[in-house]
């Protein structure tokens, strides 16, 4: 197939990845051109090279318009708009069999746009008003919707979804994150370094309960850094910086324990679940689909309750480690993401071509 992959535009589709979205385009796209299909990248110019990018903006626009992320800067709206506009033009003239929309955008979506190109909108946040209709009024035989999770399924359709919407867990390869049988007694926390990931509390958990902490991730919301985090820092509590995949792989698998501690309704928890593979065990608040995606083995707090999460830390440590393991492989695995992915599009191309006959 000839495919088009949309990606948001908010960083660029390369490693040291941002956040799950970017790392599960980079995958998508990757592993679509080793099944053989004919892929084009549809994201920021400033993406992997190794891929055929078709450029929506010129660069990421937290690098264009730092900051300026639900603030409803006019400036970046029409920068966007613009972009996004110009890029499903070119899907619709491109030749391509499906386009998978991963950007969060409003035009994509358009019934005209889908009626032109067979599309699979994978949903990766939690509903929020400026998408919530557009989503809702896509709705057509030749559009299919994603949720990461059957937690964020509901979310998006609380009076249960159409036909056409399912659910579509992550995937990751397993072996880009190897188990290792035995850690050092210390916890690790990959994120962004945002309030609504909350690293200062995983911070506070981890020093109440006594088991030292390496923080991993780009520094997003530096005054939130500067406030809030940094003097958590000191011996037991550190900061790892920024790491590449197998940089941050071989650091999650040293450690004993990862503490996730989202304070909003987390869609999914892809880092979890690259932990997991590592073998550690996960204390957690149990906040959106972590429960759903991580499992009952696991640790959970009460979201917001720092002791709860010392105590799950503890709890959590003593877990034997191969258990982890297996619940990614059986569920969670790349090959079986991309199988659904390409399901997914032969069953919407064939109605396409079903109903041209």
């Amino acid at each position: 197939m000839r495919i088009a992959v949309l990606c948001h535009v908010r960083q660029p589709i390369a490693q040291p990845f941002a956040g799950g979205m970017e790392s599960q385009c980079w995958h998508l796209a990757a592993g679509l051109q080793a099944r053989g299909h004919d892929v084009v990248l549809f994201a920021s110019g400033d993406s992997d090279p190794r891929f055929t990018i078709d450029a929506v903006i010129p660069e990421h626009y937290e690098r264009t318009f730092p900051g300026a992320e639900h603030r409803g800067f006019a400036p970046l709206i029409a920068h966007l708009d613009d972009g996004y506009a110009a890029a499903c033009d070119r899907i619709a003239a491109g030749n391509f069999d499906v386009v998978h929309n991963n950007s969060l955008h409003r035009f994509p979506l358009e019934p005209a746009r889908t009626a032109a190109v067979p599309t699979v909108t994978s949903l990766h946040v939690p509903p929020y008003d400026a998408l919530r209709w557009f989503v809702h009024a896509s709705v057509a035989p030749t559009h299919r919707l994603t949720a990461t999770s059957a937690h964020q399924l509901a979310a998006w359709w609380p009076d249960g979804p159409p036909r056409e919407a399912s659910v579509l867990h992550n995937g990751i390869d397993p072996d880009a994150w190897p188990f290792v049988a035995q850690g050092d007694g210390s916890a690790v926390w990959c994120g962004r370094m945002t309030p609504d990931k909350a690293p200062h509390l995983a911070a506070q958990a981890a020093r109440m309960a006594g088991v030292p902490l390496t923080l991993f991730g780009p520094i997003e919301d530096r005054d939130y850094w500067e406030a809030d985090v940094a003097p958590l820092l000191d011996g037991s509590i550190r900061y790892g910086g920024h790491l590449n995949a197998s940089a941050l792989a071989a650091e999650m698998g040293r450690a004993s324990v990862f503490v996730f501690t989202p304070c909003w309704d987390e869609p999914f928890g892809l880092v979890a679940v690259e932990a997991m593979a590592c073998g550690l065990p996960v204390a957690a608040f149990d906040r959106g689909a972590l429960r759903e995606v991580i499992g009952e083995t696991e640790c959970f707090a009460p979201p917001g309750d720092v002791p709860a999460l010392a105590d799950a830390i503890t709890a959590a440590i003593r877990r034997p480690r191969a258990a982890q393991r297996e619940r990614v492989e059986t569920a969670f695995t790349r090959d079986r993401w991309l199988d659904r992915c390409e399901d997914l599009y032969r069953d919407v191309v064939g109605h396409e071509q079903g109903r041209v006959a």
